[in-house]
């Protein structure tokens, strides 16, 4: 197999139905899905099997719904067929429920940071958030219809998840989340309120 085409060297490249610009919206947007994909990836070899084989499932799922909402993204084909669908957002909600009830109490801000698991899982939100604000920005520079909303949906919740899953790594493993010293309280529920 060889993995070099050449049809790349003048600065173009090949999505689902056509060729664009590497700097193009569209591109910007789905390659940093790939970006935080890899992420996301070296996040699991940080994860001990046993301890956290929740999320291992969780995260390799993650995988392959990012390589969906990529692919989507990707397609400019006239009759397109998306992958990435409404019910991986209500699923990974659900999640998000599970490992809050799991995660320590908050009332401020935290650094990101605790284990070497955690610390990447925050760099993967934070990578999310870029690929989010990527989609936003090729949502509005397209007609509608034209870029599956889904997308950005997903890239919002799942910003939540992998907060939610880097408080829980450092839950597990004894180690404190390290608060914003100068953060005002920001987290109005807490659980004692939930159990009134």
């Amino acid at each position: 197999m060889n993995i070099y085409t050449r049809t790349g060297d003048k600065g173009k490249t090949s999505i689902i139905g056509g060729r664009v610009d590497k700097d193009d919206f569209r591109v910007e947007a789905y390659g940093t899905i790939d970006e935080l994909n890899a992420i996301i990836g070296k996040a699991m070899t940080e994860l001990d099997a046993e301890k956290f084989k929740d999320l291992l499932d969780d995260l390799e799922k993650i995988q392959n719904e990012l390589f969906d909402g990529g692919g989507d993204l990707a397609n400019v084909m006239k009759e397109r067929h998306y992958k990435l669908a409404d019910e991986a957002i209500e699923e990974m909600e659900a999640r998000i429920d599970v490992l809050m009830s799991e995660a320590p109490e908050l009332q401020k801000f935290v650094l990101p940071g605790g284990s070497p698991a955690a610390a990447t899982l925050h760099i993967a939100r934070t990578v999310t958030r870029r690929a989010e604000r990527l989609t936003v920005t090729l949502l509005k520079n397209t007609e509608e219809g034209d870029v599956s909303p889904v997308v950005q949906r997903y890239l919002n919740r799942l910003s939540d998840y992998l907060f939610a899953a880097a408080l829980v790594v450092n839950a597990r493993l004894g180690v404190p989340n390290n608060e914003y010293v100068r953060s005002a309280n920001v987290f109005t529920t807490s659980k004692k309120k939930d159990k009134k």
